[in-house]
């Protein structure tokens, strides 16, 4: 094709509107005649994007579905600039073809005078790595050309097209600013024009209009994209689709295709279809949604039921072999597999709730018929379990003596077993409490000993970096801690297997460390029994190490010490889930003290929704999220959560919880306005003083300093006292910023207010900002005040680490 005039340029879209991020990377690579690649998946507008960007200059252009090579002239016959755009790289198939097309392309790329834009589908393909490698292209993919929210709306005003929040947002949940996707709506949306119903009916036709839409799509994608691709891959495609990730085995389990591995390849050839990211040494693939969700639409009207259910049935064995048991049952419900349930939940109950998936898998534990569940002496030691998380604990005693009449009516290995779980119960149920737990663990250690079996592991830390108030609460225990340690702590050990390695040193570094004893023996003690979990012991047990030692860091003012040793530590987990969670959920209480809002609003993307569900496993992170909810001004939502928090820790008799739970309510009380905070306060002194818990009043710093301040409290203890106001106030002083009421979202600094800033964060005094800004000294405290209000901070230096950690400066 030669040179295009203006009749013959690419067609432009009215409606379409060019994404700034995209058209900015354009206008740098054209200032340098750098080469662009423009990559995405069918509909990402790559081709208009480029027709628009070149709409007024003269330019020429090649598609590869219509034309060879050999038509694009390397050198033109006018000694010119040329911009040369090369489309549809995806149709460059044969080996011999791609290594000439790297020639051609090699060639222009070089030439003085050109700007090469090459256009294809996937992400940038391994043929055309090396001349990527020589030339150093510049890649526009499917980020930047899809639309911002902002740009959405601009989109739909050229339509004329005035929707409500809710279609909007609907849009944006589906489409997430694909401009082929938006298109097919706007068409579709363009007849509403003129409605004049009601709002309520209006809304929701809207959103049934886009939901039509959306059906369109996976049309178009069918009809003008999957049907160009072979049978063989459109195949695997709709097999694959039925899970949300995999990787290559299991690709090869689910479809029975030995060669999937090249239809991975040829699929990533084809389109930017699939996602990828690194686990280990193996690599996930997803399929984009709007494939996934098109290819399972293709599946259900083109393939048989029992097709369908193989697939379940392949799915669930392989998740089965992952140990992915969650994900396992999904398959073999989906399949209608009545002996693949039972079987799972079973193997479940075996495991202890640290790993076991009880909570999440309770749907199918109370789906079981009584007579199932009686067979089985697992199954009836989860039911019990299970209900007493549930806080249903008359149940959870139902099963536990239907357990025990199993036991009585067995013999030999099975009566082992049944006893075996008893014990086990008698030691994890919640609501037994601690009260009798030197008598139970001495029957239990007689019992081991005697008949020289084990009962199934138990951790006491629930994945939270304690022991003391992990799974149980052992406050009761730390009034004779060292005694104890003495007297019960090996038999303990032995109880406990792989969880017992360094649980004595472990529980009394936490002790002492609460108590606020003295700081090097905790250290000792902490390492000693760190170790000690290294060598043959459990993660969960590390971590209780490392959490303690990180806190000791933190009281200390070693703030990064504690972050690099949380991190190096959560970098050698792997395949643990809900300690990754509890690793995740401490690192946010440190970054509480450092005011790492962006941080923190991650982990509370990820963190439980209380209000949908209240789940007593999750009580660590509940405790986490009530702190993050004042932190930003969100005292109903912390005071609701409080109040079930309240309600757990009292039924369980759970004192550590109590104590915390009391002492953020009288924060949230005090800041919002109610006369009981005071009372609410001395509550939690008195149950503090009374087991001399210092570090559980003063971790609260400058959230419980300004309460302190601010009323009269009752002591027994002045030693306890003098020592609790010591730590606070250090604590006040080191992080100022800790739970200060920040507003959610953007904070909107003027520039006036943002450059003060940054000349503060270099050092400059008031005298010289002044000056540099010719403004007066007291202008310049306006300002700094008006600073302090919009970041929730009280000082300069927690002014610039707020502005910061905010990335304003």
């Amino acid at each position: 094709m030669q040179e295009l005039n203006d009749a013959q340029k690419l067609e432009v879209d009215a409606y379409y509107i060019r994404p700034k991020t995209a058209n900015e990377r354009m206008k740098a690579a054209q200032s340098t005649g750098q080469t662009v690649y423009i990559c995405g998946a069918v509909g990402f507008g790559k081709t208009s994007f480029v027709a628009d960007y070149l709409s007024r200059r003269r330019y020429e252009y090649y598609s590869m579905e219509h034309i060879g090579l050999e038509e694009i002239p390397v050198i033109h016959k006018k000694e010119t600039k040329r911009i040369v755009v090369v489309d549809d790289l995806h149709m460059i198939t044969e080996t011999e073809e791609r290594e000439n097309a790297c020639k051609v392309f090699g060639q222009l790329a070089k030439s003085p005078g050109v700007w090469l834009i090459l256009i294809g589908r996937c992400l940038l393909p391994a043929w055309l790595k090396p001349l990527y490698i020589q030339q150093v292209f510049l890649t526009i993919g499917e980020t930047e050309l899809s639309f911002s929210e902002k740009e959405e709306e601009i989109y739909l005003k050229k339509w004329n097209l005035e929707l409500s929040q809710k279609a909007k947002k609907r849009l944006r949940n589906l489409g997430g600013g694909h401009p082929m996707f938006l298109r097919i709506a706007a068409l579709r949306l363009k007849g509403l024009a003129g409605d004049k119903r009601s709002t309520e009916e209006r809304i929701e036709e809207e959103l049934s209009t886009i939901e039509e839409a959306r059906c369109d799509w996976w049309d178009y994608l069918e009809t003008y994209v999957y049907d160009q691709w072979n049978v063989e891959l459109q195949e695997f495609l709709m097999d694959i689709s039925i899970v949300e990730q995999f990787d290559l085995s299991m690709a090869r389990m689910i479809t029975k295709k030995m060669d999937a591995g090249r239809l991975i390849n040829l699929a990533q050839e084809n389109g930017n279809i699939l996602s990828v990211h690194t686990a280990g040494d193996r690599e996930i693939y997803e399929l984009r949604t709007p494939v996934k969700k098109s290819m399972r639409r293709m599946l259900r009207n083109r393939c048989s039921m029992q097709h369908i259910d193989v697939l379940y049935y392949n799915a669930a064995c392989s998740y089965e072999l992952q140990g992915k048991i969650v994900e396992a049952l999904v398959m073999y419900e989906k399949c209608h597999n009545e002996e693949g349930i039972p079987r799972l939940l079973i193997e479940n109950a075996r495991k202890y709730p640290g790993i076991g998936y009880y909570w999440e898998l309770r749907r199918y534990y109370l789906g079981l018929s009584e007579h199932t569940v009686r067979q089985s002496p697992e199954l009836m030691a989860g039911m019990s379990l299970l209900q007493s998380i549930l806080l249903n604990d008359e149940e959870s005693e139902k099963w536990y003596q239907a357990l025990l009449e199993y036991e009585k009516s067995q013999s030999g290995s099975m009566k082992k077993t049944a006893k075996a779980r008893l014990f086990y119960l008698d030691i994890a149920l919640p609501q037994r409490g601690t009260r009798h737990m030197t008598d139970v663990l001495k029957k239990t250690w007689t019992f081991m000993t005697e008949r020289k079996t084990i009962i199934p592991e138990l951790s006491l830390t629930n994945n939270q970096p304690s022991i003391m108030h992990g799974g149980k609460d052992f406050c009761e225990w730390s009034k004779r801690d060292r005694e104890l340690a003495g007297s019960i702590g090996k038999m303990i050990e032995i109880v406990l297997g792989k969880f017992g390695k360094g649980l004595v040193n472990l529980a009394l570094a936490e002790s002492f460390f609460e108590k606020g004893e003295d700081n090097y023996e905790v250290s000792e003690l902490a390492q000693k029994g760190r170790m000690q979990a290294q060598a043959g012991g459990k993660q969960e047990q590390v971590f209780v190490g490392v959490g303690i030692l990180a806190w000791l860091s933190v009281i200390n003012n070693h703030m990064d010490n504690a972050m690099e040793s949380l991190e190096s530590f959560r970098s050698g987990v792997t395949d643990m889930a809900q300690l990754l969670t509890g690793i995740d959920t401490l690192k946010t209480r440190f970054d509480l003290y450092m005011g790492r809002s962006s941080e923190v609003a991650d982990w509370m993307k990820q963190a439980p929704d209380e209000e949908a569900e209240f789940c007593t496993l999750e009580r660590y992170r509940y405790i986490t999220k009530v702190r993050v909810y004042l932190s930003v001004g969100r005292r109903e939502k912390a005071l609701r959560l409080l109040l079930q928090l309240q309600f757990y820790a009292e039924k369980r008799e759970r004192i550590f919880l109590q104590i915390e739970v009391k002492i953020l309510l009288a924060i949230t009380q005090y800041r919002m306005g109610e006369e009981k905070w005071k009372e609410t306060l001395q509550q939690g002194i008195n149950q503090a003083e009374e087991y001399h818990f210092v570090r559980v009043l003063s971790r609260e710093g400058a959230a419980l300093w300004e309460l302190f301040k601010a009323g009269d409290f009752t002591w027994k203890d002045m030693g306890f006292k003098k020592q609790v106001y010591k730590e606070c106030e250090q604590m006040t002083k080191l992080y100022p910023a800790y739970l200060s009421e920040k507003q959610e979202g953007n904070v909107l600094l003027t520039d006036k207010a943002l450059m003060i800033l940054r000349m503060q964060a270099e050092g400059l005094s008031v005298e010289e900002i002044a000056k540099t800004m010719n403004l007066s000294k007291s202008g310049i405290k306006y300002y700094n005040q008006e600073n302090y209000k919009k970041l929730g901070v009280n000082s300069k230096a927690a002014a610039i680490t707020e502005a910061r950690n905010r990335k304003l400066i």
